[in-house]
Parts: C-alpha cells; sequence; structure tokens
C-alpha cells in the first residue's frame, strides 16, 4: 500500500534499488546530492545532475523536462553517504515561470523496480522559490527511509546547494544551469491545463482541508464561506476541530501538513493564461473518479454513497464528505434560522401596523389581522422546516452509509471496525475527536476529525459545564470523566500511529488518576509509569523541554538526524491531569513552552484540568489557555463558528459501557510496540 506523505512524515524503503519519478506541469530540473551523517555535501562530486547524470548507485535526467525518472541503488552508494536529497529547480533564463508558486505542485512518487509506489509526496506550500529539496532518503541505525522534505529557496539552486555546505555552490549552480540551457530545447514541454472535474451535488471547500483554514475558498458561487468552529468559552483563537480540521501553512518537520492535496486550489492567471493547481500525481492523470449512485427515481433524491466527494484515496474522500455533510447542515440550519427571524420581522411589523391604527383596536377588524399575521408567520416557518427537515433527512441517510464505511481513525468507538483493527504502518489524515450537532437538527451527528499529526494540544476541561447534562454532574465524577475522555483520545492517537511512533507520558501529581489511567498502564503502552509528586512532574516536564531544544536545535542547524542516541525521536503526547495541583511557576512556564514550541517538534499537550481552579495564575495562565483546543467530557455547546453563527454541541468519543474495545486495541498496541522494539 502506497504512503502517501506529508511534509516532514517517513517511511521505510522494502529494497535497495528504487525509482524516484517525478512529475510536474513544467519542465524542471532534477538532481541529487549525496550527503554524510550530517547532511553535509562535502564536493562536486556528489552531485547528480544533467551535465554529471551518473553517480555510483545514481543516475538522473539529462535535461529539464516536466516528469523525470531518477534511478538509485542504495547498495551501490559510498558507505560514507547516509543521505540523498532529491531536489527540483526551475531552469534559470528561460521563457518558462520562475518560481514554483506559479505552476503546479510537483508530484514525487517513490517506486520499486514493478512500478509499485513505496511512498509519495506532493510538494505544496511553494510561492517565491525557485529551487526545493522534494524527498531525502536516509539511512538510520543501518535501515533506509524516505522523508517528505519540501524545502524550498527563493534563491534557487545556488542557495540551496550552499545551504547542503557545498563550498562551490554558486560555480556548480551555474554549471548547472549551462548544461540544462544546452538541452532545454529537447525538454518535454508541460501538459495542457487539465480541465475542471465535473459539476457534483458537493465540492468540497478545499480537499483534504477544513473550515478553519484561513485561505481562498472553492465552490459553487454565491456559498457560505466555509465554517470554522472557535471555541466560545475561552479567548478567540482558531481551533483545530476538523470536519474541521486544520490545515495549512508548510509546516516543520515533525509533520508537515503542506497540502497533502491541492486540488481544489483556485486557479490563477499568471501571463495570461490561466494555472491549473491540481497535482499532476501520476502521469497527470485524473483522480480516480468517486463512486456514484445509481440514477434516482423521477421524483426521488438519489440514494448516498460513502465516499462520494473529490479525493485521491478512499479516505481523503471519506475526510471531504464528512466536511460537506458539516457544511450541508451548517448551510440548511442557516437558512431555516435566518427564514425564521424573517417570519418574525414580518409578523412583529404587520402587528405593529394593526395596532397603529385606533380604529382596528376594537372590534373584529384587529383580531382578523392578527390572526391573519400570525398565519402567514406560521406558513412562512412551516415551510422553512419543511425544507430543512428534507435536508436533514438526506444526511442522515448519508450519515447511514458514510458512518459504517470510515476507517477506524474516523470511526466511534462502537464501529465494528475495530474489532478488525490492526496496528497501522502509516498514519491517517485525521483523528475523531466527537461528534457535533445542532439543536434544530438533533439527529445528525457530525464527526470532528482533527488533522494529523497535531497542530496544537488539547484542554479536556474538568469544571461544571453549563449544559444540562453537565449540570447534573458534581465535581469529582466531572474530573473522572474529564481524564476518561483523556484517556480514550491517547488511546485512539496510540492506536493510530504505526509502533513506536508514538509516545505517551503522564503526570498525576496526587495519583488521583489512578482508575482511570489504568488501561494505559496496565497495558503497557505508556513511555514509564505516571509522575507523581512535585519531583515527578519536573523530572517528566525537564525531559521533554530538554527534547524540545535538542530537535530544535537540529532542525535550525540543517541536520535534523544529528540527535544524541538517546533522544526519542517519535510523537510525544504528555497528558497532565489535575491541574494545577502540585505546579509551581516554573513548571508552568514549561507547560506554557511547550504547548507554544513542541507541536512544530512533535511534542503535544493534553491538559485535564478546571479553567476556574486555574484562574489563579491568571496572566501567566492565559497564552496556555489560549494555545490549546478546549474540549469537555460531557456534551456541550461551546464550539461556535463566527461566519453562520452557529453553536455546536460538541460530544467526546467515549468507549461504550461494558466494552472491552479499548483494553483489546490497547493490547495490539502494546505487542507491537514489543516487537517493534526487539
Amino acid at each position: 500500500m502506497t504512503a502517501e506523505l506529508t511534509r516532514g512524515q517517513n517511511h521505510p524503503l522494502p529494497g535497495a534499488r528504487l525509482e524516484i519519478r517525478v512529475s510536474a506541469g513544467t519542465p524542471v530540473v532534477a538532481g541529487a546530492t549525496l550527503g554524510d551523517e550530517q547532511g553535509a555535501v562535502h564536493g562536486v562530486e556528489w552531485v547528480a545532475h544533467p551535465g554529471t547524470p551518473t553517480l555510483p548507485g545514481l543516475e538522473v535526467s539529462r535535461q529539464a523536462a516536466a516528469d523525470h525518472r531518477l534511478a538509485v541503488d542504495l547498495d551501490a552508494l559510498p558507505d560514507t553517504v547516509h543521505r540523498v536529497s532529491v531536489l527540483l529547480a526551475l531552469p534559470a533564463g528561460g521563457q518558462g515561470p520562475l518560481r514554483f508558486g506559479a505552476v503546479a505542485a510537483p508530484f514525487v512518487a517513490v517506486t520499486d523496480l514493478d512500478g509499485d509506489e513505496v511512498a509519495s509526496y506532493t510538494v505544496t506550500g511553494l510561492e517565491a522559490e525557485s529551487a526545493v529539496v522534494a524527498l531525502e532518503l536516509y539511512r538510520r541505525r543501518g535501515v533506509w527511509k524516505v522523508r517528505a522534505v519540501g524545502q524550498g529557496y527563493a534563491g534557487g539552486l545556488a542557495e540551496l546547494l550552499t545551504d547542503q555546505k557545498l563550498p562551490e555552490a554558486h560555480r556548480l549552480a551555474a554549471t548547472v544551469h549551462e548544461a540544462v540551457a544546452r538541452g532545454l530545447a529537447r525538454s518535454v514541454p508541460a501538459p495542457p491545463a487539465r480541465a475542471a472535474d465535473a459539476d457534483r451535488s458537493r465540492q468540497a471547500a478545499t480537499p483534504a482541508q477544513g473550515p478553519d483554514h484561513a485561505g481562498a475558498t472553492q465552490g459553487t458561487p454565491g456559498a457560505v464561506p466555509p465554517v470554522s468552529p472557535y471555541d466560545a468559552q475561552g479567548p478567540a483563537g482558531p481551533t483545530t476541530p476538523g470536519v474541521p480540521g486544520q490545515h495549512g501553512a508548510p509546516q516543520p518537520y515533525r509533520d508537515g501538513p503542506g497540502d497533502p492535496a491541492a486540488t481544489g486550489r483556485p486557479s490563477t492567471p499568471t501571463g495570461g493564461a490561466p494555472i491549473d493547481y491540481s497535482h499532476p500525481r501520476r502521469q497527470n492523470a485524473a483522480p480516480p473518479p468517486p463512486p456514484t449512485a445509481p440514477p434516482a427515481e423521477p421524483g426521488r433524491t438519489a440514494r448516498p454513497v460513502a465516499g462520494d466527494a473529490t479525493g485521491w484515496s478512499m479516505e481523503e474522500r471519506l475526510y471531504n464528505q464528512v466536511w460537506g455533510m458539516f457544511e450541508d447542515l451548517a448551510r440548511t440550519t442557516a437558512a431555516y434560522r435566518s427564514a425564521v427571524d424573517f417570519a418574525d420581522s414580518r409578523m412583529e411589523k404587520e402587528l405593529d401596523q394593526a395596532l397603529s391604527d385606533p380604529r382596528s383596536r376594537i372590534g373584529g377588524q384587529g383580531d382578523a389581522a392578527r390572526e391573519a399575521a400570525r398565519a402567514r408567520h406560521g406558513e412562512l416557518v412551516s415551510r422553512a422546516r419543511e425544507v430543512l427537515d428534507r435536508d436533514v433527512a438526506q444526511l442522515l441517510a448519508e450519515a447511514e452509509v458514510v458512518e459504517p464505511a470510515l476507517p477506524a481513525a474516523f470511526a466511534r468507538w462502537d464501529n465494528p471496525v475495530w474489532h478488525a483493527y490492526r496496528v497501522p504502518m502509516e498514519i491517517p489524515m485525521a483523528l475523531r475527536l466527537g461528534d457535533l450537532h445542532l439543536p434544530d437538527a438533533d439527529r445528525v451527528r457530525i464527526p470532528l476529525l482533527m488533522r494529523l499529526p497535531l497542530e496544537r494540544g488539547l484542554w479536556i476541561d474538568s469544571g461544571r459545564s453549563a449544559s444540562a447534562e453537565g449540570s447534573l454532574t458534581d465535581s469529582h465524577e466531572t474530573r473522572r470523566l474529564g481524564l476518561e475522555t483523556a484517556v480514550a483520545h491517547a488511546a485512539r492517537l496510540l492506536a493510530v500511529y504505526p509502533a513506536g511512533e508514538f509516545t505517551v507520558h503522564v503526570i498525576d501529581p496526587a495519583g488521583s488518576g489512578a482508575q482511570a489511567l489504568s488501561p494505559l498502564v496496565r497495558s503497557g503502552v505508556l513511555a514509564a509509569p505516571p509522575a507523581v509528586g512535585a519531583a515527578g512532574a519536573a523530572e517528566v516536564l525537564a525531559r521533554l523541554t530538554q527534547r524540545v531544544d535538542l530537535v530544535q536545535m537540529a532542525l535550525r542547524g540543517g541536520a535534523p538526524d544529528a540527535l544524541p542516541p538517546g533522544v526519542d525521536t517519535s510523537q510525544q503526547l504528555l497528558i497532565v491531569n489535575d491541574f494545577p495541583h502540585g505546579f509551581d511557576d516554573r513548571a508552568v512556564n514549561q507547560l506554557r513552552y511547550l504547548a507554544d514550541e513542541g507541536p512544530a517538534v512533535g511534542v503535544h499537550l493534553m491538559m485535564v484540568a478546571d479553567r476556574e481552579d486555574s484562574a489563579g495564575y491568571g496572566p501567566l495562565l492565559d497564552p496556555l489557555w489560549r494555545s490549546l483546543l478546549r474540549l469537555t467530557p460531557v456534551p456541550d455547546d461551546h464550539l461556535a463558528d463566527p461566519w453562520v453563527g452557529h453553536a455546536w454541541t460538541y460530544e467526546p468519543a467515549l468507549v461504550p459501557p461494558g466494552s472491552q474495545v479499548l483494553h483489546q486495541v490497547l493490547a495490539q498496541v502494546a505487542a507491537a510496540r514489543r516487537s517493534w522494539g526487539r
């Protein structure tokens, strides 16, 4: 199965002999550099380019072209080579574009000799850059892997080679462009712009994006802007709920969400001609068409089909379909509420007019006017309700076919897909954190999906909720539910990551969460037993803070693999229970640092705390509160979108009472971790 990588993700390579295929919408230069353990390129003899296309174990194209095939034999590389960086550059001095932001996003795939894809990556997020390191093959502990890099350089090929510590960078860049200029006439021309996808009843705003991505959107003319839930209880700052997922700017190595799919990006005229931003993928082939429903009988709505949305994979189609359901529910509810508001306003105006005439205040004339106004109001509301009910019925029918088809990461805990659970080989696009619904259409539940890898931490609010259910729950029960919710989220994160690529730490200063934490403790999936007391909390915080510092220094130095032997490079999650009890000002500052700087280097925070109890820290705590996404352990309408104005009720994704699915899944995760560690 192909691993579709986002920026920063890696994937093991199955063999030594590989082919790297490049597809772009314009002629590009393809080359490769060989690096040592620190990624340094020692000389021009370590660079394969059109002027010198062949090196031991490596062969690249001899000219600029829209499509390339690079041959790699890892076993034939010199022993001193630990990294192969695949670079792309736009030809200099030609008539073509001068920056990658004006062309289709390049697509790069690693295949075996049979042509089967091992991993692929669409290099998105480029603007003024004219050269980019697309992929790197690197060796760690004797095992070769591929990583999606996507590091662009506005200074072009010379800046790229300089960043790789090549002394003769500018001279070699000039040599490469000279060799390209000699063969540019033989380059494969850019393919013509593809026609837009056929009109659909629902087009996702941007495939693989959630509505809180603040950028250009695409959809039907006059459509309501994408809806982005915001936390109505905390300071304004975009949340990352992904039906609402958060996805946007290029990101550090830990995740990339540079765009895994550039489809849906609006075309922008450049140089008088429209540019198709749909990435070329395999030989410029269009994505597989989504499944279609059989024709509907006259007068009836077509039956919904799972995966009936745009996307390059079924997972992406389902993700976009969930987003489409969210958008449809937001729009139809907004239309209904607008119609009701109009009916109320009209009735009020008609009643005012009827009562403004003294002659109509007595007798049957006034009563008749009032009855007529109320009748018209009832008719308008009834018509609006009929439309809402029709749309809700369609969404319910769609949910009935979509929910059973969801992969484990998107599914509820009671979905049978968990009974066939196996530890995955790659991370999914997103993770289900719960459900969203509106009071006007209470039967429709929309999965709340958050993009992976995480871009911000979570605050599980264990305080009293203003909701009906929360008001009936005492404080001790709410704290227990809060930690159980955190455990369910952590278990799901462990379950959707490959073995050894996600690590969970727990700080429980008073030891009050022993019962709720028992599934994680008994299964053996924690990195260490929960830390208790001030000393235990200080030790865990110091270790994770040091990890953030070390990875940041490695990334800034351009050597992400140059880390001390004992550093755990997997994604890290820290669960903090019963905050702020047992924490001093130093510990709070460390938590703030982890919340702000940790996600960029794979360290994430999950706080289980009562916001009111934490208010004593005042301004010291506010930045921490703002940087985390607030969720509740009981249904609560604290998620709001500023465009349509809905207050969405959030329900956490909890394990059904009496179910053993959590223990079964964690047992498989623990077994896979033990096998991976051998």
